[in-house]
C-alpha cells in the first residue's frame, strides 16, 4: 500500500475508528484485507497508541481541568521518581516536559471533581515534588461552562 494511502486510513481512522475494515476500505480505496494488515501494521509500528473514547467529563461527575506548569530541576534518579508517580496518578491525563511560560519546564494536564478534590492533588503534588518544583502555576478549565471546541483528532489538520 502507498504511504499516502496509510496516512490518509490514519486519518480516518482519527475521525472515527468504530467504522468497519469494510467501510474504511471504500474511504481509501483500497481492499478490506489491505486495510486489515495496513492497520495491524500500524499499530506494530507505533503510529497508532490506542483506541479510545471521548467521553463528556461533566456526565461523569468531574468539574474542573487543570493544566498545571512548573519549573523543576532533577537528576536523573528524581525523574524517574517523578516519572513513576505521574504514571500512577489517575487523575493527570498528560504529561510532558517542554519550556516557556516563565521558564516552565513541566507540563500535568489534571482533571478534578470540584476545587477540593484540585486543591488536594496540588497539595499531594507539592510534597511529593518538595524541592525539586520552584513554582507552580496552574489554569483551571470548568467543564460546567461552554466549550467552545471539545479535545479531538477528528479534525486534524493534514501535513
Amino acid at each position: 500500500m502507498p504511504k499516502q494511502k496509510m496516512i490518509d486510513l490514519l486519518y480516518e481512522l482519527m475521525k472515527n475508528s468504530k467504522r468497519s475494515d469494510r467501510e474504511l476500505a471504500k474511504v481509501v480505496k483500497v481492499s478490506q484485507p489491505t486495510i486489515t494488515r495496513v492497520r495491524k501494521n500500524l499499530e506494530k509500528s507505533g503510529y497508532i497508541l490506542e483506541y479510545t473514547v471521548m467521553p463528556d467529563l461533566e456526565k461523569l461527575g468531574f468539574e474542573i481541568i487543570a493544566l498545571n506548569f512548573l519549573s523543576t530541576a532533577m537528576g536523573q534518579e528524581q525523574e524517574k521518581e517523578v516519572h513513576e508517580w505521574v504514571l500512577k496518578n489517575q487523575k493527570i491525563l498528560f504529561s510532558s516536559s517542554g519550556q516557556g511560560l516563565n521558564e516552565k519546564t513541566l507540563l500535568l494536564v489534571s482533571i478534578h471533581k470540584d476545587f477540593t478534590d484540585f486543591s488536594v492533588f496540588t497539595h499531594e503534588l507539592r510534597s511529593f515534588l518538595g524541592s525539586r518544583a520552584f513554582s507552580m502555576e496552574s489554569f483551571l478549565v470548568s467543564l460546567r461552562t461552554e466549550v467552545i471546541k471539545h479535545f479531538s483528532f477528528k479534525n486534524l489538520e493534514r501535513i
